[in-house]
């Protein structure tokens, strides 16, 4: 019996759909693989198979590799099959300085192990018996996420990535930028999110920015292996610049707490005489951010970045939002002076499998009044938030969590009601502040409350039996990072200190 005799003998009987099967099949030579290589190497290699089964077809001359190519070496049981993976991983797989240096390929190519040659054959055929790759990309991209989570480098989760767009709101002709990009899965949900609306190839602009050559290499299959064409840079720091163009649409995962962040500073030997300085910039023109966290830097640059009437969305730690820390509280004023900030929602604990850090999702709009294709309602002034610490799922025989899409949807049907934006023509829903929900509130009582965007000090708590309990551990949590904050506060202000001594 031949090995697809037996994998269609087993789909019978279990009841699998092919994609089903493919999909496990992938997954159980990826965790042998993992024995014989990295894990994170094991990923990237079959990241790079799909991205050959899509796009190494059409050879420019005599003696270049083809996925056919490829294909017929597993077919045959080809014992050259390490060798042959390895050439075309090698010949196709995108570069990453923008110059189309093979160098900066080879150095990035996982090459198969020795011993790998099973797991090859049988991974070569179960990519090339399927047409759809995009679950396949999406399961990788879980797992090299899973495996470089303890690295802060984790990817944006599906349903974290459809919020995130959802409140930016791209249109078609936007002009889209991730200054974080990882994976791209940003971009692409952008891409999904306009395509699914007009209907047609949508005319995007997506830029993509990554500091890590690995990552930029991940995204930049991404982003080909699905057909969609955008501009992911040469690795490089993005705070070290401002964008050279204005954006319609920013999304980013931000790094929380960056430290050590200052442009010029990288590399060089920290000294009390010698501190990094904070160049002067037009992302900053009141004061400079913090050098200990580039919180502040982030949010600056995003801002920056914007259109007239552009919007933006991005996480961002929960101290950010109420802390006491000069800096970031006078940051906070000028947003809310400005009238940048249209939305901020708590998002759930533990949504995020790396970290036990609670996090916000900031929405700023340059532009909030009524007009014509945007909502019928005028916000200027006025910024609702929406407390969703509860909105999440349990994962399937598992003890994490997530965000879910059902909870996405109704924080996005809260925001738009509050918007005034409409499907088809029909009229806007009513919006109507609900207790431990969302509330809206005037630029002017929060600048009562110490300019505090923490969205728990507005829409305030559900009652409930969980309610004293989970809410006192919450606030302990909070006021532990705040201690936290005014600690790297403190040695910050000693070391000014120390310099003028």
């Amino acid at each position: 019996m031949s090995d697809t005799d037996a994998r269609r003998g087993r789909v019978q009987a279990e009841g699998l759909s092919p994609l089903d099967e493919t999909l496990r099949t992938v997954r159980r030579h990826r965790a042998h693989l993992s024995r014989l290589m990295n894990a994170h190497d094991a990923t990237r290699l079959i990241l790079g198979l799909l991205f050959l089964s899509r796009k190494a077809h059409t050879a420019p001359g005599a003696g270049v590799p083809t996925w056919s190519w490829l294909l017929n070496q597993s077919t045959t049981g080809d014992p050259r099959i390490r060798a042959a993976v390895g050439e075309c991983l090698t010949h196709w797989l995108p570069t990453t300085d923008g110059q189309g240096n093979d160098a900066g390929t080879k150095s990035l190519t996982p090459l198969p192990p020795p011993g790998s040659e099973a797991q090859l054959h049988a991974l070569v055929r179960a990519i090339g018996s399927t047409q759809r790759v995009g679950p396949l990309l999406d399961q990788c991209l879980r797992d090299l996420s899973a495996d470089q989570a303890d690295g802060s480098h984790y990817f944006t989760p599906l349903d974290m990535a459809g919020l995130m767009v959802g409140a930016a709101e791209p249109r078609d002709g936007h002009r889209v930028l991730d200054p974080v990009c990882g994976s791209g899965g940003l971009l692409v949900q952008s891409h999904r999110y306009v395509h699914g609306r007009v209907g047609l190839d949508p005319a995007l602009s997506l830029q993509g920015r990554e500091q890590h050559a690995h990552t930029s290499q991940v995204a930049r299959m991404n982003l080909a292996v699905r057909g969609i064409t955008a501009d992911v840079s040469p690795p490089g720091d993005s705070l070290a610049e401002p964008e050279h163009e204005p954006h319609d649409i920013v999304l980013a995962n931000l790094p929380f707490n960056q430290r050590d962040w200052a442009p010029g500073s990288k590399g060089e030997p920290s000294t009390r005489r010698q501190a990094p300085q904070v160049a002067v910039d037009p992302r900053w023109p009141e004061e400079p951010p913090s050098r200990g966290s580039a919180n502040s830097a982030w949010i600056q640059h995003i801002a920056h970045a914007l259109a007239p009437a552009g919007r933006a969305a991005f996480l961002m730690a929960d101290t950010v939002a109420n802390t006491r820390q000069p800096i970031t509280r006078r940051l906070r004023e000028r947003l809310v002076r400005d009238d940048l900030v249209e939305c901020v929602i708590a998002l759930p604990p533990r949504v995020f499998g790396h970290t036990q850090t609670t996090a916000c999702l900031w929405v700023l709009n340059k532009d909030k009044s009524a007009r014509p294709g945007w909502g019928t309602r005028d916000r200027r002034r006025q910024v609702v938030f929406i407390n969703a610490r509860r909105a999440f799922e349990q994962v399937p025989e598992s003890r994490t969590r997530r965000l879910g899409e059902k909870n996405a949807t109704l924080i996005l049907e809260t925001l738009s009601a509050w918007r005034g934006l409409s499907e088809n023509g029909a009229a806007a829903p009513p919006y109507k502040d609900e207790t431990g929900w969302s509330r809206s509130c005037s630029t002017t009582e929060i600048s009562g409350n110490e300019y505090s965007l923490m969205p728990t000090s507005y829409a305030g708590e559900l009652p409930g039996p969980e309610r004293d309990t989970r809410s006192r551990i919450d606030e302990l949590k909070r006021e532990l990072a705040t201690s936290f904050d005014r600690v790297r506060e403190l040695e910050l202000r000693l070391l000014d200190a120390l310099e003028e001594i």
